[in-house]
């Protein structure tokens, strides 16, 4: 009998004739993006935040992309090329900015702002120290939604773009102190390394970040005396350990620091600030003593600098000199390599890109991603970021707050 009502059953099942559970196929519905790619304005900044490769791939993903007619001249990646990749290229500015998505490096200037309509997204760096209370509140009044790259983090807890400038900004500042130190103009015609039978030449570095670790390989690598100063052990023990090789290190101590800056033939100075200016460790009397001839390369002076004889030049005109010691102090240095510094941007952005396509949208993205809401100073025209808020007394809220009410 038993034998009988389990035949019935597998009879049934296979007929279809038991009641199942439904099963649904859940469908993501992605969205086409509408992506616009400004031409730079500011005079010291000629990268471009998506490359024409990166373009094609978000074409061929179904979004639109506007480019403005020479946004990447600088950067050697022209019309052409953008067309090529299924880009749209655009003669009028306004009309880029009217994208659902408009991508920047540097952050738009106040009257860019209005070019925009309401309720869209800005992703582009933040530069927070040279914005005004003014760009804040027209991104307020049009409801925005601001996300700043270089507060993106990624899985690992990090800074992906702030990590990728830096090492591209640690190796090109070693190529920019070679290429003053073998101008007779500047310098004294040396070569920055070292082989066999000559005293190698003496880097001093100021920071160990990043910036100053990638520096300190590069200088290595070509054969130079290295020479790291910094305030965290933490940082100089980790750089120990990432070349695997023991160099001269040393804790921020004004007499060493001096003695050490006397037979510096090029000196980086890479220390970075969390809020604020850099911290000035060398002052004009240190610079007073170098030796003529020696290379200052201040990378700090994005943050004001951190010699006291430094001030902001540009990439027409880098260098000058005090002291018979010539002094490159261009802020925003990895423009100065816009070929190689757009890829690195362009890696990060594109796939953060395609993520909020297949999500659809920027709010499904960031409900979902911690990471991302790392970036977001501003959420539908509210101050998500508390030291924006502090500054210029807006009214914050809390990014993940806003995002468990939102629905």
């Amino acid at each position: 009998m038993l034998s009988e009502q389990n035949n019935i059953l597998d009879l049934s099942r296979k007929g279809g004739l038991l009641p199942e559970e439904e099963v649904m196929e859940v469908f993501r519905k992605k969205s086409k993006l509408i992506i616009g790619i400004p031409k730079e304005t500011s005079s010291l900044e000629r990268r471009v935040p998506l490359v024409p490769q990166a373009v094609g791939l978000l074409v061929a993903n179904g979004h639109e992309v506007l480019v403005q007619s020479e946004a990447g001249n600088l950067a050697r990646f022209p019309d052409n090329r953008y067309s090529e990749a299924g880009a749209k290229i655009i003669y009028n500015a306004k009309e880029v900015f009217k994208a659902d998505i408009v991508i920047k490096v540097a952050p738009p200037a106040v009257e860019e702002l209005d070019y925009m309509d309401s309720r869209k997204t800005l992703i582009s760096a933040l530069q927070f120290t040279s914005q005004s209370g003014d760009f804040f509140k027209r991104l307020i009044h049009k409801k925005m939604t601001a996300i700043a790259y270089e507060q993106i983090k990624d899985k690992t807890d990090t800074f992906p773009v702030r990590r990728s400038v830096s090492e591209i900004v640690g190796n090109t500042v070693i190529l920019i102190a070679s290429e003053y130190l073998s101008n007779i103009s500047y310098s004294k015609g040396c070569m920055l390394g070292g082989f066999a039978g000559i005293t190698p030449t003496q880097v001093l570095i100021i920071g160990a970040g990043t910036v100053g670790a990638s520096a300190a390989r590069a200088a290595m690598g070509l054969g130079a005396e290295v020479k790291v100063f910094d305030n965290s052990i933490y940082k100089l023990r980790r750089l120990q350990n990432e070349i695997n090789q023991r160099i001269f290190s040393s804790i921020i101590q004004p007499q060493v620091l001096l003695n050490a800056l006397k037979t510096a033939d090029v000196v980086i100075g890479a220390i970075h600030a969390i809020e604020g200016r850099a911290p000035c460790v060398v002052t004009e009397e240190m610079v007073q003593q170098m030796q003529e001839g020696a290379v200052i390369v201040d990378v700090s002076i994005d943050q004001g600098g951190c010699i006291e004889t430094s001030r902001p030049t540009t990439h027409d005109q880098p260098v000058f000199k005090k002291y018979d010691v010539t002094h490159y102090c261009v802020p925003n240095i990895a423009s100065r390599v816009p070929h190689t510094a757009s890829y690195a941007l362009s890696n990060i952005i594109a796939p953060v890109l395609l993520r909020i396509g297949e999500e659809g949208g920027v709010e499904n993205l960031l409900k979902a991603d911690k990471w991302l809401r790392n970036g977001v100073y501003l959420y539908n025209g509210i101050v998500t970021m508390k030291f924006i808020s502090d500054n210029f007394h807006l009214p914050f809220q809390d990014v993940d707050l806003l995002m468990a009410s939102w629905h």
